[in-house]
């Protein structure tokens, strides 16, 4: 029977984490015995999956996480980050305001991404050739999602996203070695072939989509890939804030003071504040 004490010890449960004076265990190893034994990709595998990876597999997620550290103080995330410093917000302000826009926009298409990637390998089944699966997939997508084909696309990098065969031809070696199957890369570059053809001009992969195939081929869940962005994005935040606290510049918006936004509301109005416009009213 339980009792005040079970009541109060129960009410958060984990298996994350046991601590107690003079003893700190993370997934039941000591905390001593992690430190300096394990990268801090492996870390992040162990509390979120709950096990320590190979050093292969740790390597192939790192290459990810090095990947999406930053992409320049146009991306609305880090230009949030740096405005709040600007603002007076401190270090863990200004990421906590980085962090709070990565959502489905901005941010999420690699939790998309490893979605479709996995209505693709659940529609070609054994089959081998997965571009007619990767389209009625694709379709599947737009119609019931967005137009959008999560992973692919991008405003700056065409015909090609740097990153992205860097990523690829690295899961390629790991598939060689037996550490991945490659089934997922197989599947990023279906999709790539059949929006290529459907476009008639390159869709190149982006960090998204790239990023994707390794988590999916790591074997982690969807939402995990989000956390994963954030995680790594927050380092470039971290160094943006740092650098913007350093220039010492106070309320920075968006664009420089000479600027101005467009206005395309009525023309001023002559009616005394108060007083209804309408004299029938």
């Amino acid at each position: 029977m339980s009792g005040p004490r079970s009541d109060v010890s129960d009410w958060w449960t984990t298996s994350i984490i046991d601590m107690a004076p003079g003893q700190i265990r993370m997934r039941g190893r000591p905390i001593e015995d992690l430190i300096g034994a394990v990268s801090f990709p492996q870390m992040v595998w162990l509390m979120t999956r709950g096990e320590l990876p190979n050093e292969a597999q740790s390597r192939l997620l790192e290459c990810a996480l090095v990947a999406a550290v930053d992409h320049g103080p146009q991306a609305p995330s880090i230009a949030a980050a740096r405005m709040a410093v600007t603002c007076g917000l401190g270090l863990n302000g200004a990421m906590a305001s980085a962090v709070n826009m990565l959502d489905d926009v901005h941010g999420g298409a690699g939790e998309q991404a490893v979605e479709l990637y996995g209505w693709i390998d659940e529609a070609a089944g054994a089959d081998p050739d997965l571009e007619d699966a990767a389209a009625a997939m694709i379709d599947r997508w737009q119609a019931e999602r967005t137009r959008f084909a999560p992973g692919f696309g991008h405003r700056f990098h065409k015909p090609e996203d740097p990153r992205a065969p860097r990523l690829l031809g690295l899961v390629d070696a790991a598939a060689s070695e037996g550490v991945v199957t490659g089934r997922f890369a197989a599947i990023g570059r279906a999709v790539q072939k059949v929006l290529n053809d459907r476009k008639g001009k390159p869709v190149p992969m982006n960090i998204d989509g790239a990023t994707a195939v390794i988590y999916a081929e790591l074997g982690f869940a969807g939402p995990l890939a989000r956390g994963l962005f954030c995680l790594s994005r927050s380092v470039g935040v971290l160094a943006h804030a740092w650098e913007q606290l350093q220039q010492g510049e106070r309320n920075k918006g968006p664009t420089p003071p000479a600027y101005r936004w467009t206005y395309d509301g009525p023309n001023p109005i002559d009616a005394p504040v108060g007083r209804a416009e309408d004299s029938d009213a």
